[in-house]
């Protein structure tokens, strides 16, 4: 089976979804063949289009974006749609991992009702998608063994999207938060996160608090 894995993240270097994508490149059979391809620094080649016609399986990895999904990552599927109604010849199924940065995993859902509309408008199957609470954890604590402390419910949802895209079947979506509990995320994310960004940038504590 040929694998597209496709990262969404807008940004450059180490990201969430990078991280995710290595995680379940590790639970695959090595039986599967496996390429790699990354929005965040131009957009794909008309060659690259190509060549996603003729895969078997998508896998689309991004961050949450108003509760939708990255622009850059809307231009590209626009521009796939079209390349898959002229040369796709086989079945090709769909399987997406969105992460966000709230808790709750299940504010993802409107993300992926988006990748199902688009996976009809352009006649491919959705097999399944996991929606992560917490995305921006995946930097500090990719460490971690998969399946274990904050990352237990992650592991289990993990490895059934691993089986689905081995079995080239389909599953409901699993909206799942981090094994941690949630005011020492936002403690967390706050003081490690937030303000060390805005410092970083020559922010204070009040300019992001500040109302324009």
């Amino acid at each position: 089976m040929k694998i597209a894995m496709i990262n969404g993240s807008p940004k450059l270097g180490k990201n969430s979804s990078s991280i995710l994508l290595r995680i379940l490149e590790t639970l695959i059979p090595d039986e599967h063949e496996i390429a790699h391809y990354a929005l965040n620094k131009k957009d794909l080649t008309p060659e690259q289009y190509s060549e996603l016609c003729r895969m078997d399986t998508l896998v689309l990895a991004f961050p949450l974006y108003v509760d939708g999904i990255p622009s850059h990552l809307f231009r590209m599927l626009v521009g796939l749609e079209e390349y898959l109604k002229a040369e796709r010849q086989n079945d090709i199924y769909v399987y997406v991992m969105v992460n966000n940065g709230f808790f709750e995993g299940k504010q993802n859902h409107i993300a992926i009702d988006i990748i199902k509309n688009w996976c009809l408008r352009s006649g491919l199957h959705f097999g399944h998608a996991i929606g992560q609470g917490a995305g921006e954890m995946m930097e500090y604590i990719e460490k971690v063994p998969l399946g274990h402390g904050p990352l237990k419910n992650l592991g289990s949802a993990m490895t059934t999207l691993a089986n689905h895209i081995h079995s080239h079947s389909s599953g409901e979506s699993i909206l799942i938060s981090p094994n941690f509990p949630r005011f020492a995320w936002r403690f967390a994310a706050t003081h490690t996160f937030w303000n060390a960004k805005a410092k970083k940038n020559g922010l204070k504590k009040k300019d992001i608090l500040r109302r324009l």
